[in-house]
């Protein structure tokens, strides 16, 4: 058995992320690294009697390539004998670029339109979860993203390799060795042209700034990667900490508190009245913590992300806009 096979069992064991009989939507661009995932767990079915249907979206974003995807992808189904279902987003209207170059789809639209189809597929399925084709480079690309445009412990910890119904059997294994399986055993598959340009952000990361680092530290990689899985430890502890405190505090009552919990709080709150943390950076989280701590006599009122907050006295409120 190839040894990247062993690795990928090795880590969905070690993560828990499938077990015997399982039934998994496997997300296919038709790409090296959802190629080299649908290969390996085709390569298992049998011998754990699992249940697999391959997703693919045709985003028509590249013209004649993004047909070719998908006929490539429907040849993949084929070939495995694996059934298929395919989201085709032709009819789709991009919104429009704020430079005046035309519609474009922002790298947000694009996932949510694909999570939210691979998630159908799972339900009307009776699925028991999604396999993506994250890799360990995705893992280093996504810190660095978070990191230059701010982020806090939890932005920080990256990618897990199981978050809800999805998981990532290839996190912890990187973009070099994919390939390198893909040439041992002759698998073919497709390149984005797009993937070498600087149109999207990770792109600029992936081409201009890990080379650099590289020059720095050669295994520059392997270094942040390892970084991650250390902050998501120190994330899941504050997290099991945050459990165990009420969940209304007085102003005073949080400023008794360490600060990394108090981040953590104000975080809480503004999730569960926005539903996510999407956009929100330290700068909102630093600027609310000055509007608690304030000893004005008057009300502070601080305006962010499409939220009101309020301070009055000991008490604090936050609505949306």
């Amino acid at each position: 058995m190839p040894n990247l096979i062993k690795k990928f069992q090795n880590i969905s064991r070690q993560h828990s992320l499938w077990q015997k009989g399982s039934k998994i939507v496997l997300g296919v661009s038709g790409g090296p690294d959802s190629v080299c995932m649908l290969d390996i767990f085709a390569s298992l079915q049998k011998k754990y009697a699992l249940e697999l249907i391959i997703a693919h979206v045709n985003y028509g974003l590249r013209g004649k390539d993004s047909d070719g995807d998908e006929k490539f992808v429907r040849k993949l189904g084929v070939k495995y004998g694996i059934g298929i279902e395919v989201l085709n987003c032709k009819s789709l209207t991009p919104s429009p670029s704020p430079k005046g170059r035309g519609g474009h789809f922002s790298e947000n639209a694009l996932r949510e339109i694909r999570y939210t189809f691979f998630e159908k597929i799972r339900r009307e399925n009776d699925f028991d979860s999604i396999a993506v084709a994250h890799n360990s480079d995705d893992q280093v690309e996504t810190f660095l993203m978070r990191l230059i445009r701010g982020s806090g412990l939890v932005g920080l910890s990256a990618m897990k390799f199981k978050t809800g119904k999805i998981i990532r059997p290839l996190l912890g294994i990187y973009r070099k060795e994919i390939l390198e399986h893909l040439d041992k055993t002759h698998r073919t598959y497709r390149t984005d042209r797009t993937n070498k340009t600087a149109v999207f952000f990770r792109n600029k990361v992936r081409h201009q700034l890990i080379p650099q680092l590289e020059k720095l530290n050669p295994n520059i990689k392997q270094t942040i990667f390892d970084a991650t899985q250390s902050i998501a430890m120190e994330n899941d502890f504050i997290e099991k900490s945050i459990k165990k405190i009420p969940k209304d505090l007085s102003v005073q009552k949080i400023l008794s508190l360490h600060p990394a919990i108090q981040r953590r709080i104000i975080l809480k709150k503004i999730q569960a009245i926005r539903g996510s943390l999407k956009d929100i950076s330290i700068a909102n989280v630093a600027e609310i913590l000055k509007a608690l701590k304030s000893t004005k006599g008057k009300s502070q009122i601080v305006v962010f992300k499409g939220l009101k907050l309020t301070r009055r006295g000991d008490k604090v409120i936050i609505k949306r806009l």
